[in-house]
């Protein structure tokens, strides 16, 4: 049998005890003044193990507004919302991240919580998770900006609570999400800093004039477009010199810039094979000579064979760079630079996104676009060349 949709009961209460410091409650005489107690609402609610429980809640100024909560709360039970007005944002986020965490990567759990300990908790966390409202959201992000906080970081932390909100919408804990309409203002996109090729070949030649250890290492990086933690991650058992092609099955991940572990590729799409040129299959076989790598173990070592530091291969890319009188980039960028030099190549975008192992399309498109006008205008030009020469022959 369905409950009734319109059970529940208003009544006026107050604090007032009897002789033995019972609480005297509805009973109470001095409520025949309309000054003395608040208004309480009690109802009956469904419980999974056909347990009758009342939920009570009072201190309402007056029985409308008792009327109005009450009304709330059978509203959401016919639309399956869980109402659980008690549990607090804290409460809600700290143990919405314990159950995501065994689904996410160390590296996410490590960021997400810092969000949630250091900056939501403390602005929003006293709020009861059905109170809170868009403008909790926006007065949140007003204040963070106000405070100089970057705008990257703050996204990323909005993105956090939406997430936490979206399931919770999801579980029918709400009935929307309050960040999904947060405003918070875009970042400002970072116009990608790349070498050209000849800076690339310059960069390189300087590396391996030195000999440096980590020469082959900024090469194949230039010649597949990994990513530097796929490559710091890249095993021999990974990589088949004879079919030039490796697979990408782990990536190093940093742990607080205080130690490093072997974690999964960063996406499902990210654990592919990736093809090597014959240039990269000689970088790799010149990399098995070194007595810095591990023949049973990863590629990319230190002296005494254990996993590079990702800070450490960033401090000495930056001082081969100055040696090299390169403009200063990120190792990453190495990633975007073999990304240009395959579309200024002429080298189709669908087959690019491919090659970075891009999770669609439209990923490579929104990073890239600003390149393949140039391939464009090339092409077009091309077809008009081609149109003028044959004119030219007919006349």
């Amino acid at each position: 049998m369905r409950p009734n949709p319109n059970r529940g009961r208003v009544y006026r209460r107050c604090g007032c005890r009897d002789n033995t410091g019972k609480q005297i409650g509805a009973g109470c005489p001095k409520l025949a003044s309309s000054r003395h107690g608040t208004w309480t609402f009690a109802v009956d609610r469904p419980n999974a193990d056909n347990m009758r429980k009342t939920l009570r809640r009072g201190g309402f100024a007056t029985k409308i507004q008792a009327s109005e909560a009450l009304s709330k709360v059978l509203e959401c039970e016919r639309a399956g919302v869980h109402l659980n007005d008690a549990e607090t944002v804290a409460q809600y986020l700290t143990s919405w991240l314990d159950a995501k965490a065994p689904n996410l990567r160390t590296n996410t759990v490590l960021r997400y919580r810092a969000y949630i300990n250091q900056d939501l908790i403390p602005a929003i966390g006293a709020v009861r998770l059905e109170q809170l409202t868009h403008e909790h959201v926006r007065q949140f992000i007003s204040n963070q900006l106000t405070a100089g906080r970057g705008r990257v970081t703050l996204a990323r932390c909005i993105t956090t609570l939406s997430s936490a909100l979206n399931d919770a919408v999801k579980q029918r804990r709400l009935s929307y999400s309050p960040a999904r309409y947060a405003g918070l203002p875009r970042p400002a996109r970072r116009n990608l800093t790349c070498w050209t090729t000849r800076q690339a070949e310059g960069f390189l030649r300087t590396c391996h004039r030195i000999d440096d250890p980590l020469a082959d290492l900024f090469e194949l990086m230039i010649c597949t477009g990994m990513r530097k933690g796929e490559m710091l991650g890249l095993h021999w058992d990974d990589v088949d010199l004879d079919n030039r092609v490796l697979f990408v099955r782990h990536t190093l991940v940093s742990i607080n810039n205080s130690r490093s572990m072997l974690s999964e590729p960063k996406t499902e799409g990210s654990r592919a094979w990736v093809a090597l040129s014959q240039r990269a299959v000689e970088a790799l076989r010149r990399q098995r000579q070194r007595k810095t790598t591990d023949p049973d173990g990863l590629v990319f070592t230190t002296k005494d064979r254990r996993p590079l530091r990702p800070q450490y291969v960033l401090d000495r890319f930056r001082q081969l760079t100055a040696e090299a009188a390169l403009p200063r980039i990120r190792v990453h960028d190495l990633r975007h630079l073999a990304a240009t030099i395959m579309l200024s190549a002429g080298v189709p975008i669908a087959m690019v996104s491919k090659t970075l192992r891009h999770k669609n399309l439209a990923t490579t498109v929104d990073i890239y676009g600003h390149l393949t006008q140039e391939v464009a205008q090339a092409a077009v030009d091309a077809t008009a060349a081609a149109l003028d020469n044959v004119a030219k022959k007919a006349a």
